[in-house]
């Protein structure tokens, strides 16, 4: 059921697919410019037509950061709301082990860099975060939250 007043006829969230990858008690992570500035993400984009979000969460994983990464399980689905520009976001966050790195691979366009921080580093960076997902998934990590990938299957 929609609220009064709210126009839901096309309204649409934008989903996209994120990889939370730790190694020795630190998380990968990008740094990218954004219509907000810059901002620090997880690797994370857009679900492309014709792929699955376990391929979306691996091609994005070596386009942002050279590392090639494979899911493990599903951390979770989040959302959040970009009230500014009218934007919700659906987030399927994937646990992902590191099974390559490509060191000669260009970054995608707006990726300043790749980064290794531990959650505390990750708190205290001057660097803001692209979404409060960004440390809840950390979280959420830490605490053990896991899925099957079986869990979002596509038909």
């Amino acid at each position: 059921m929609s609220k009064p007043g709210l126009d839901t006829t096309q309204w649409m969230p934008h989903v996209v697919a994120a990889a939370i990858v730790e190694r020795d008690g630190t998380f990968l992570l990008v740094e990218e410019h954004t219509a907000e500035g810059l901002r620090l993400n997880q690797p994370a984009g857009h679900w492309e037509r014709g792929e699955t979000l376990i391929e979306a969460v691996r091609r994005e994983a070596l386009e942002e950061t050279a590392h090639h990464v494979e899911p493990t399980a599903l951390l979770g689905c989040y959302t959040t709301h970009y009230p500014l520009r009218d934007i919700t976001y659906l987030r399927f966050a994937y646990v992902c082990g590191v099974t390559g790195f490509d060191a000669e691979r260009p970054l995608d366009h707006g990726i300043v860099r790749a980064l290794w921080l531990t959650p505390d580093e990750l708190a205290a960076h001057p660097t803001p975060h692209r979404s409060p997902l960004v440390m809840r998934c950390v979280r959420d990590y830490l605490a053990g939250r896991r899925f099957p990938l079986d869990f979002v299957s596509h038909a």
